[in-house]
């Protein structure tokens, strides 16, 4: 029984890829900033939990040891143009802590690019290929294996595409659209990570990884549309969309923010697909052969269809984006803190009025004003947010760490407490928090939102919104009691 060391569990790659390996019979230790984030996935009871940051030597110690191999799965996917030095950084410490605890090899999960000089390639395909070379340089040898758009439930890259065909029926389009592309579906992807613990390494190898249909990014659209029963979307090529304008579309039309959109368009400049089959000589392909796209789609959308999708692109945590947690009520004593509170008593049992809160955002929305709503996650996705487009994982019930539109799961206790920390762009620090409590034969409600401002604009800003809320809030409460009670009644 051998050991993984897995850093990026928390991602849309690695959270997927933890179960697998243990269901394949390896032991497994993760590295999390948070532990308390990983509360509510399946296996957490499974594995060994080290929490720490990926910049810290002594944590990247822990969680290298005693492993036979070590995966490196995370990315800096932003703008800030620090996040070279970051990725940097973060690849040094893994792969020294790697080295001084005898680990067998590295994987890395890259990206698929051209052989084109670095100067070429686009700042964050850049950072990538770096990134293997420091693991490389490590003396522990490293297995890169270079993938290009990874298509499953909950993929960014899949994301893009579904939403972009789902609203746009004519779609002005920059030239990379007429590029060359070869897609993996997430299983291959994963069939390859879980294999790597298996191989034996003398030296570094890089490996392409991609299915088996090479498309242009139009074609791709094109198939998810017929997959999906929809009209093929008419594309039109321009060559006077900049990568930089193509990335604001993007960041405009669906759930994908503009710090991810522009490193996933500028990564669509080149051709990006397979140029030769040294994987093969390492690992052999999926029993039956690789997922063709056509049908990557129809798994993705039947996962999303039947409210299966195990972890999605949002629940990542950029590296350098630190959580921060509400502080408690006693805690905010000398602080500037501006609070929207209503407080009801129900009829109906505390579990259902719970029920009622945890189906909150998505489809179901914010019980009260949704035009006010959609205007406000415009407004974000206009500045540069997440707006109101990412939607949840499920439909049925929320996890920790979950993101729920504009909002992330901090804090959840199942029939008694929900608290959403505010990822939109505002002036300040914001949550929304539900808490039911029993009352007599019924149940006690109270919500608040909770906002600590920054500096002037901050206070300027709830000021503005303040009227809104008053309506807002207000309505909010109503509704969820409402529906609640009217639950309770039809049972």
């Amino acid at each position: 029984m051998a050991t993984a060391a897995v850093t990026g569990a928390t991602g849309y790659i690695g959270g997927r890829l933890v179960p697998q390996l243990l269901r394949a019979g390896h032991k497994v230790r993760v590295l999390t900033r948070r532990a308390e984030a990983l509360r509510d996935v399946p296996w957490r009871d499974e594995v060994t939990v080290v929490e720490g940051d990926l910049t810290d030597p002594e944590a990247a110690r822990d969680l290298c040891e005693g492993a036979d191999t070590a995966y490196y799965l995370v990315h800096s996917m932003t703008s800030d143009r620090s996040f070279e030095e970051l990725d940097e950084r973060c690849a040094e410490v893994l792969g020294t802590a790697a080295k001084e605890a005898d680990v067998d090899h590295i994987v890395y999960l890259a990206g698929l690019h051209p052989d084109t000089s670095a100067g070429e390639l686009s700042a964050h395909l850049r950072s990538r290929v770096h990134v293997g070379e420091v693991l490389e340089s490590s003396g522990v040898p490293t297995l890169t294996l270079q993938a290009g758009l990874v298509i499953g439930s909950g993929s960014a890259s899949f994301e893009m595409i579904r939403h972009l065909t789902d609203v746009l029926p004519v779609m002005p389009a920059p030239k990379w659209v007429l590029n060359q592309i070869q897609p993996i579906a997430v299983r291959d992807a994963l069939h390859y990570l879980t294999r790597a613990m298996d191989i034996e390494l003398s030296s570094s190898v890089r490996a392409d990884i991609g299915g088996p249909d090479v498309h242009t990014y139009a074609q791709l659209m094109k198939i998810y549309a017929r997959t999906a029963g929809l009209n093929e979307p008419h594309v039109i090529a321009l060559p006077v969309l900049t990568p930089w304008l193509a990335a604001q579309w993007v960041n405009l039309v669906t759930p994908i923010p503009r710090t991810l959109a522009i490193p996933l368009v500028e990564s669509l400049q080149h051709d990006c697909v397979v140029k030769d089959q040294i994987i093969n000589d390492i690992i052999e392909p999926p029993e039956g052969g690789l997922t063709d796209y056509e049908t990557s789609v129809r798994l993705a959308l039947d996962k999303i269809s039947a409210d299966r999708v195990e972890t999605t692109w949002a629940a990542a945590h950029p590296l350098d984006v630190p959580s921060e947690s509400l502080p408690s009520d006693p805690e905010w004593t000398g602080r500037s803190v501006l609070v929207d509170e209503r407080e009801r008593l129900s009829t109906a049992s505390p579990e259902a009025v719970f029920a009622v809160i945890e189906g909150i955002g998505g489809e179901t929305g914010y019980f009260s004003l949704s035009r006010a709503w959609a205007l406000r996650g415009l407004a974000d996705k206009l500045v540069g947010g997440v707006g109101m487009g990412r939607g949840r994982r499920s439909r049925g019930e929320l996890a920790l760490g979950d993101t729920l539109d504009w909002w992330r799961v901090e804090e959840l206790q199942r029939g008694r407490l929900l608290r959403l920390r505010a990822e939109m762009k505002v002036p300040g620090q914001a949550w929304l928090e539900f808490t039911v409590e029993p009352e007599g034969t019924g149940s006690r409600y109270r919500q608040r939102a909770i906002f600590f401002p920054r500096g002037l604009a901050g206070r300027a800003y709830w000021l503005g919104v303040t009227p809104f809320h008053a309506i807002i809030f207000k309505k909010m409460a109503a509704r969820i009691l409402a529906d609640a009670e009217q639950a309770s009644a039809n049972d």
